[in-house]
């Protein structure tokens, strides 16, 4: 596939939007509305049998949601995934990680945005300082027992794609 041309038509501190016209293979055209999003990093804190979630109103589709920390940096910055992971646990939580391991790799949609996440799982913890973004000040945590957050799986109260994705890896890297 070829970009034939590209233009910018939507800009925020968190995203731009792209409309692309492309030429396929068959020589045929069409157009392509991308979202671009910087790196983000899912960390899963797991202590022993017990994993730290978050949960904030999800302003897209109009509910709170809960899910494991996540998050880009601000003004669509790159950072290093790893520096990213231990900014998002110690913002989003309060918990430092004395242990951070990558555990994969994730496209968020791939049909719709160029995002790519790294999920890291965060053991050896202590209590930080939780230094959350003004858009996060109605967000709430807690710890839940794997069976618990199982449970909450199986009665749609955990539906975030990342956060199942997420600890589907942390399934595969534990069996």
């Amino acid at each position: 596939m070829e970009t034939l041309n590209t233009r910018q038509v939507y800009a925020n501190p968190w995203m731009t939007v792209r409309e692309d016209d492309v030429r396929r293979a068959d020589g045929t055209r069409g157009i392509f509305g991308v979202v671009d999003k910087p790196t983000a990093a899912v960390v899963i804190p797991l202590d022993g049998d017990r994993l730290h979630l978050v949960e904030q109103f999800r302003y897209p589709v109009g509910a709170r949601r809960w899910e494991f920390p996540m998050g880009t940096a601000p003004d669509r910055a790159e950072l290093d995934p790893a520096e990213l992971a231990a900014r998002e646990l110690a913002e989003e939580t309060g918990l430092v990680a004395g242990r951070m391991e990558l555990l994969g790799h994730l496209d968020i949609a791939p049909g719709l945005t160029s995002q790519r996440e790294h999920v890291f799982l965060a053991t050896e913890l202590s209590t930080g300082a939780l230094a959350r973004e003004h858009t996060e000040q109605d967000m709430r945590a807690g710890w839940f027992t794997v069976a618990e957050f199982e449970d909450m799986v199986r009665r749609s109260e955990v539906v975030d794609a990342q956060t199942l994705a997420a600890y589907l890896l942390l399934r595969l890297r534990r069996a």
